[in-house]
């Protein structure tokens, strides 16, 4: 929750056609963080760009089962991987 504001204002930044956030450092993501993931999916969506998730846990990624929005992300193992996908994929 303390970062959130943050969070926001650096998304909102960006002008990247694709834009991919590592998770890997993230222990677990609460309400607050869940919508402004979603909401920052929303929006480049909208705007057609794309937005993919790196080293997402397990204990976040059962969070997105239980609130089905799995299928909004695209999620990869590490940084590296969503890289060379997003890069040679029908999203680039």
């Amino acid at each position: 929750m303390d970062n959130i504001s943050q969070f926001k204002t650096a998304m909102q930044r960006q002008e990247a056609p694709k834009m991919i956030l590592d998770l890997s450092e993230v222990p677990y993501i609460d309400s607050i963080g869940l919508g402004s993931l979603v909401s920052t999916y929303v929006s480049l969506q909208k705007s057609g760009r794309v937005m993919a998730l790196a080293g997402v846990n397990d204990r976040v990624s059962n969070l997105f089962e239980i609130t089905r929005v799995q299928d909004l992300f695209l999620t990869f193992p590490n940084v590296w991987d969503a890289i060379d996908a997003l890069g040679n994929s029908g999203h680039a």
